[in-house]
């Protein structure tokens, strides 16, 4: 793998410093950070990618077929939405109400149905390549629109799914490393204090390595990577001590009911702590919901679970953006890494299908209340071309404010395009 993007983190070091959420202290990953990252821009932009981890029947959900015949429709029927012509799953009632927060896309093809790949075809809008591997959504934000230094600029509850790629590591996500639970205090590596541990407490053991750097101030003067750590100390502890970075992790703020608005399952939560997230300032933030690799007992997964999860959640989150006045400069997409086949199989469920597949996206430009794309009589392919994941990444990225053609800067004598082959749905931006 070349190294397209100079930075002073190689890979013995990255390896060393471990993976964001399962080793490296907010020290280590600030320090990371400063190898690669400007000056926070005036930009008040942010983004959210909630993903559908395991292909979504796309069918079942957003583009039903009830004049199919009964082995291609399934079991579910479809519903009107506030937008007319517009219709989704019964069992998304509260999103069918919000139909004009948002688009769909239907129509998306590929031909990349493994997980692996297509998770990471669908997270970074380039087909995977040997030769380049291209950074995903978060790192890009992360890149362009750096956050306030006491906020981290991308986040991804629990693990993340795709790197930085040819960023580099100082734009990979802090991970939260667990989802958050109902009723447990919430803990996230690096910013939560250890037991016991108190503000007052972490100030004490701050001065006392200040008067220790002061004995030793010769040798620190003249070793400019101690003076570095002693920098990045200073600045982790600013995050650590900081109410807005402490607050924006803290789902005991939030009252009850909206708490009981989002859902008390972890994807509710996950949420919620994404609006508080982007309610503060962090530019990106991951989601995953997962489980929608239904190869078997498709319907009741999605009917006694899955749907009612993302309905409620996703509808409450459309909705506190709004509320909140962020809406309009964050930016949303859900998606999944392919859909599912169009014929139901011998176990009631449906197999991987990446030749169509469905997306939403939401929030500041975008044209909302709308369906680009169609698939045919069996949800098998798209109607005419239809569109790629290029398209959808080149669409997603211009919503932010980003030029999916922007060229970033190599050190191996050739510019790298952001997204190589897409074009931007033209019909789903604001002019």
């Amino acid at each position: 793998m070349q190294q397209l993007v100079p930075s002073r983190i190689n890979r013995r070091t990255a390896i060393q410093l471990g993976v964001l959420g399962g080793g490296l202290t907010l020290s280590q990953f600030l320090r990371a950070t400063a190898a690669g990252a400007g000056e926070p821009q005036d930009s008040s932009r942010s983004a959210v990618l909630v993903f559908l981890k395991g292909g979504p029947s796309h069918q079942d959900t957003f583009d039903l077929k009830p004049d199919a015949p009964s082995e291609y429709r399934g079991t579910f029927r479809p519903i009107k939405t506030t937008v007319p012509g517009m219709q989704i799953c019964e069992h998304l009632p509260a999103l069918a109400n919000q139909a004009k927060h948002y688009s769909i896309v239907r129509g998306i093809t590929h031909n990349l149905a493994d997980h692996g790949i297509g998770t990471t075809y669908l997270l970074t809008g380039n087909r995977p390549t040997p030769t380049v591997e291209y950074p995903m959504y978060g790192s890009v934000v992360s890149h362009q629109f750096p956050s306030r230094p006491e906020l981290p600029s991308f986040v991804s509850i629990d693990r993340p799914l795709e790197g930085p790629g040819f960023l580099g590591p100082e734009f990979g996500p802090l991970s939260t490393g667990e989802k958050p639970r109902h009723g447990v205090p919430f803990r996230v590596r690096g910013i939560s204090l250890d037991e016991g541990m108190t503000i007052e407490r972490y100030r004490s053991r701050r001065a006392l390595n200040e008067d220790l750097d002061t004995f030793f101030g010769d040798r620190l003067e003249s070793d400019p990577q101690v003076r570095g750590m002693d920098r990045f100390s200073r600045q982790a502890f600013e995050m650590i001590s900081s109410p807005r970075s402490r607050a924006a992790f803290d789902l005991q703020q939030e009252p009850h009911s909206e708490v009981d608005r989002f859902g008390t399952h972890e994807f509710g939560q996950s949420l919620l702590m994404t609006a508080r997230l982007i309610e503060a300032g962090v530019r990106f933030v991951t989601v995953i919901l997962e489980d929608w690799d239904t190869h078997q007992d498709n319907f009741n997964q999605l009917a006694g679970r899955l749907l009612p999860q993302l309905d409620q959640s996703l509808s409450a989150f459309l909705e506190r953006l709004r509320q909140r006045g962020r809406f309009e400069s964050t930016s949303i997409m859900v998606t999944g890494e392919f859909g599912r086949t169009p014929k139901v199989n011998d176990k009631s469920g449906r197999d991987h299908w990446a030749r169509a597949m469905t997306a939403i996206l939401a929030g500041g430009g975008i044209q909302t209340g709308q369906v680009a794309g169609a698939t045919d009589a069996t949800a098998s392919e798209p109607e005419g071309t239809g569109f790629t994941p290029d398209d959808l990444a080149a669409t997603f990225y211009r919503s932010i404010g980003i030029d999916p053609k922007h060229e970033f800067t190599a050190n191996v004598g050739r510019p790298i395009t952001l997204v190589r082959d897409g074009q931007p749905i033209t019909d789903l931006l604001r002019s």
